[in-house]
C-alpha cells in the first residue's frame, strides 16, 4: 500500500480519481472566476464610509427627529418669553452637543465591548418594550 496515494472507497481506479479531482478543481475554479464574491457572515468587515456620508446621514436623521420635538417646543417658548433667542440658541446648542457626546462616549463604549447583533438586539428589544408601554398608556388612560 503506498501512503502518498489518495484513499478511496469507491472501485475508481486511482487516475480515474486524479482526473474528477483535476475536473473538480476546474470547475471551481471557473465558478470562482465567474461567481460574485459573497460574504460569508453579517459581522464581516466592511469598507468604512466616509466621513462626509457618515456626517450627511448622522445630521439628516438627527434633523428629521428634532422637528417638533419637545426639545424645539421648549426653546420656541424659551425665546419667545425671554426675548433674547440667541441666549437661548446658544443655551440649548451647549445642551444638544453635551447630550450628543454623552451618546456618542456611551455608544463607543458599548461598542467596544458588545457585539453589533447583540447591541442591535437590546435596542430592538427597549424599543419595543417603550412602544408596549406607551400603547398600555394610551388604551389604559
Amino acid at each position: 500500500m503506498k501512503l502518498d496515494a489518495p484513499l478511496s472507497l469507491s472501485a475508481t481506479s486511482p487516475i480515474e480519481s486524479e482526473r474528477e479531482i483535476t475536473n473538480s478543481l476546474e470547475y471551481n475554479s471557473v465558478n470562482i472566476i465567474t461567481e460574485p464574491v459573497k460574504p460569508m457572515d453579517a459581522d464581516c468587515v466592511e469598507k468604512p464610509e466616509s466621513a462626509l456620508v457618515t456626517f450627511g446621514t448622522t445630521f439628516i436623521t438627527i434633523f428629521l427627529a428634532e422637528i417638533g420635538d419637545k426639545t424645539q417646543l421648549s426653546t420656541l417658548l424659551m425665546s419667545a418669553q425671554s426675548h433674547s433667542p440667541w441666549v437661548v440658541f446658544m443655551g440649548s446648542a451647549a445642551a444638544l452637543i453635551t447630550t450628543s457626546l454623552l451618546g456618542v462616549l456611551l455608544g463607543s463604549w458599548i461598542a467596544s465591548r458588545l457585539s453589533p447583533k447583540t447591541v442591535e438586539k437590546a435596542a430592538g428589544v427597549m424599543l419595543l418594550l417603550i412602544s408596549i408601554m406607551l400603547f398600555w398608556d394610551v388604551v389604559s388612560g
